[in-house]
């Protein structure tokens, strides 16, 4: 008698091997590279018509830790052209927009503005390997200039 259901599947294709991305590590240091502007101004509409309104300075102090995060070192023109984007949804959601928080909650994720979405995008700070400092000569005095030339 035949069993019934779907023939068992080959145990070698029972489990995928992990595909999983190998973690960036990244040195803690603050990027001291080239940022771009934030514009001055943000465009909004409403029932009213278009409005144009002055960057908040919360905006400006979030877009000076976002900009300077260690990753950042990796970003390509797309995504310091999303980053720019979600300054100004940042700037919406300080003005009150709840719509906008909830947006700028998932693009901080994308950003990896916090260690979990830096975890969830696999990037990790590492320290910097540290400077080995040249050992100086111990001063030399004329005691040392005349042992070395007339011996002990």
């Amino acid at each position: 008698m035949a069993i019934r259901g779907p023939k068992p599947k080959d145990s070698s294709r029972l489990h995928q091997k992990s595909r999983s991305q190998p973690w960036t590590e990244v040195p803690n240091v603050r990027y001291a590279g080239k940022v771009p502007r934030l514009p001055i101004y943000r465009v909004f509409q409403d029932r009213e018509g278009q409005h144009r309104v002055k960057l908040d300075p919360m905006t400006r102090s979030w877009w000076k830790v976002i900009s300077r995060m260690p990753h950042c070192i990796n970003w390509t023109p797309s995504e310091w052209q999303f980053a720019i984007t979600t300054a100004l949804v940042y700037d919406s959601a300080v003005r009150g927009n709840n719509a906008a928080a909830v947006e700028l909650r998932n693009r901080e994720k994308v950003l990896g503005t916090t260690l979990e979405s830096r975890r969830d995008l696999r990037i990790r700070y590492v320290d910097p390997a540290p400077q080995l400092a040249a050992v100086p000569e111990p001063a030399r005095g004329k005691r040392d200039e005349l042992e070395e030339l007339y011996g002990d």
